[in-house]
């Protein structure tokens, strides 16, 4: 039994422990164990967002329990306090872990540089943890200051210092200028009284990124109301004060309320007790050779911020970034397969970073992007989408739809005070309740439609030659313009494209007026029409078709030939209309009925077509699509109940098919 010990499930552990779990998927030889501190993994670019109350807590921390469900990864919720170099032992506080493979990917954690008190008085922003306290702190203190009667306590009180003006400083800043005038609004502040300042002892914000972009991210934040000090050293924090020292004679000492600290990380503790007897550079950052492995010790590997590697042609080392992270994983857990197996040849550590992104706040983004050999600035809007996407495919690989849903709900279903890059379009809430009267009635209309069927022999004998060929030969007509067709074709028309949703048109002439019928790149058809000249034409006069080659073959070829093809599709369709009606007016299953509701909509729109009169089905099942039953439904009863049962089935929770 070969054993992989995994000491650290961030960004970088994480991804290392599902990769191997992935390769040795049908090995039951080899052992994968993940030991961190937390039972949860946290989403560390996020902590801004709920530090300044954007979203909610649980949008940035995944359950360990819920990624590596159903794989053959032990994860364990342990402190690793010291690692046994010649002996191949982890010594936790509670339990020694054996490990024959080891992966350090401890992560980060804040460094003070000796600033006298910094660690005690000053709010880190590093940890879950960390963005929860401060989080209550930015409310404590404009609770306090909404019932404080001395103006300089108040402004005491509502001066918040950002120590720092890297990626993490800059995103802070700006989201608690954004929050600050909702703040102020909700507890009746004048915003003239809160002070944001943001100070950093280097000389642009945001220096990894080209000068251009850092002086426009410093526009940004002060026309948000941000003071920026640069060339500013902080040489003292106290618990009402910060001390400043900007080069000239004297220190200016600031009263301050809050004072965030993101100057700088250094390696986790056991990642730094590790390089006393390892090769490590500043900060504990362990030395690697070109595979990931410790040059005293090949049987351990380091991956993410712990790692210290410059690759061939680079001249500083590989980044403490996320996309470090995902890409040392990958070389990781294949030279450690590699190791084990014997098959196939290990990788050289080779990262191709792709740019860098700060948001300031939830509506305005910088982006720095491309490949090494050519790099572009986006827009902001583009900045911000390129931000959710990246998000969004970090999520795939963890938790996959489970958590993508999650985090669309949060980022965009409902956020409030329009503080996202799309503003609040998509987040505006209507009681469900009003949507029951339209509920009912489509639910109706299908069970009208079917039983109509029913009574026109669809259960009986073939109907579907008349119903497509007459709806077809109407079309054909209009789009062609020859003339009148025979009655007979004329009510087979007025029957098949009406019959599906209960349209009415006069067709007593074939020849009316052709909107729109363009050819999509040889694929379809997009098809517009009025039975009648424009100028008569009533809405129900209206009808739109996709005429869709490959559909137009298979109906030919497939179901047309055989009556008793036929008649089986008349009976899924009768069926179909029914049980989506019943469903409906129950409120029972209106998720998969509205979903059915529109195969059936588009199916006939590409056969016989729909006339705008009954558009309105179409839209009425895409509001019913989430939710609409457990307003006066069964589905209010049932939902809850299905969820629970369908989320503990084996292969649903390897797959992450459901939402919580």
């Amino acid at each position: 039994m070969k054993k992989i010990v995994i000491i650290g499930a961030g960004y970088a552990g994480i991804l290392t422990a599902k990769k191997l779990a992935k390769r040795f998927k049908k090995n039951n030889d080899v052992s994968v164990t993940v030991i961190d501190k937390n039972p949860f993994h946290t989403m560390l670019t996020e902590l801004h967002e709920v530090a300044a109350g954007r979203v909610e807590e649980d949008s940035i921390r995944i359950s360990y329990k819920k990624v590596f469900s159903g794989r053959n990864v032990q994860f364990v919720h342990d402190l690793v306090e010291s690692i046994d170099f010649e002996n191949k032992r982890v010594s936790g506080k509670n339990v020694v872990y054996e490990y024959d493979y080891l992966v350090m990917s401890a992560g980060s954690k804040p460094t003070y540089f000796g600033v006298p008190g910094a660690e005690e008085h000053a709010f880190p922003l590093w940890s879950f943890e960390d963005a929860v306290k401060l989080k209550n702190q930015i409310l404590n203190c404009f609770r306090q200051a909404s019932v404080e009667p001395d103006e300089e306590t108040k402004r005491r009180l509502l001066s918040f210092f950002v120590v720092g003006a890297g990626f993490t400083g800059a995103e802070m800043a700006g989201e608690l200028a954004e929050y600050v005038p909702i703040l102020c609004d909700k507890f009746e502040i004048d915003r003239e009284l809160v002070n944001i300042t943001i100070a950093d002892f280097l000389p642009r914000v945001v220096t990894t990124m080209p000068e251009k972009l850092s002086a426009k991210i410093q526009k940004r934040l002060e026309k948000m109301g941000v003071q920026v000090l640069l060339n500013t050293r902080v040489t003292e924090i106290g618990k009402q004060h910060i001390c400043l020292d900007t080069g000239e004679e004297n220190t200016n000492t600031c009263q301050a309320g809050t004072i965030i600290w993101v100057a700088g990380i250094e390696s986790a503790m056991i990642a730094m007790k590790a390089g006393e007897t390892v090769p490590c550079e500043r900060r504990g950052r362990l030395n690697t050779d070109r595979y990931l492995r410790c040059p005293d010790h090949e049987s351990m590997y380091i991956a993410g911020d712990n790692l210290f590697y410059i690759p061939p042609g680079e001249t500083e080392p590989v980044p403490q970034m996320v996309e470090n992270c995902e890409q040392s994983a990958h070389t990781v857990a294949h030279n450690i397969a590699c190791a084990i197996t014997g098959k196939g040849e290990m990788e050289a550590y080779q990262p191709k970073f792709h740019g860098e992104m700060v948001s300031l706040g939830g509506r305005y983004g910088v982006a720095h992007v491309g490949t090494a050999k050519r790099m572009f600035s986006l827009p902001s809007f583009l900045a911000m989408f390129a931000k959710h996407l990246i998000n969004i495919v970090y999520f795939v690989q963890v938790l996959g739809w489970n958590k993508v849903f999650s985090y669309l709900k949060h980022e965009f279903f409902t956020i409030r005070n329009k503080r996202s890059f799309v503003g609040g379009h998509f987040s505006n809430r209507t009681p469900s309740f009003l949507l029951v009267l339209l509920r009912l009635w489509l639910g109706a209309v299908w069970i009208f439609e079917g039983v109509m069927k029913v009574v026109e022999g669809w259960l009986k004998t073939p109907k579907l030659e008349g119903f497509f060929g007459g709806a077809n030969a109407w079309f054909d007509a209009l789009l062609n313009k020859t003339g009148a067709v025979t009655a007979a074709t004329t009510q087979a028309a007025a029957d098949a494209v009406t019959s599906a949703t209960g349209g009415a048109a006069d067709t007593g002439a074939a020849v009316g007026t052709v909107l729109i019928n363009w050819n999509i790149l040889g694929l379809f058809k997009l098809i517009f029409v009025s039975g009648k000249p424009l100028s008569d034409s009533t809405l129900s006069d209206f009808a739109f078709k996709l005429d869709i080659p490959a559909l137009t073959w298979f109906i030919d070829k497939l179901i047309m030939p055989s009556d008793g093809v036929q008649l089986a599709m008349q009976i899924f369709i009768v069926a179909a209309e029914v049980l989506i009606g019943l469903s409906l007016i129950g409120g029972l299953f209106t998720t998969p009925s509205s979903a059915l509701s529109l195969v059936l909509m588009f199916m006939f729109a590409a056969t016989t077509g729909l006339y705008l009169s009954n558009f309105w089905m179409v839209f009425s099942a895409v509001a019913f699509l989430f939710g609409a039953g457990s307003v006066f439904g069964l589905d209010y009863y049932a939902s809850p109940l299905l969820k629970r049962r369908w989320r503990h089935i084996g292969w649903v929770r390897r797959s992450y098919l459901y939402h919580d």
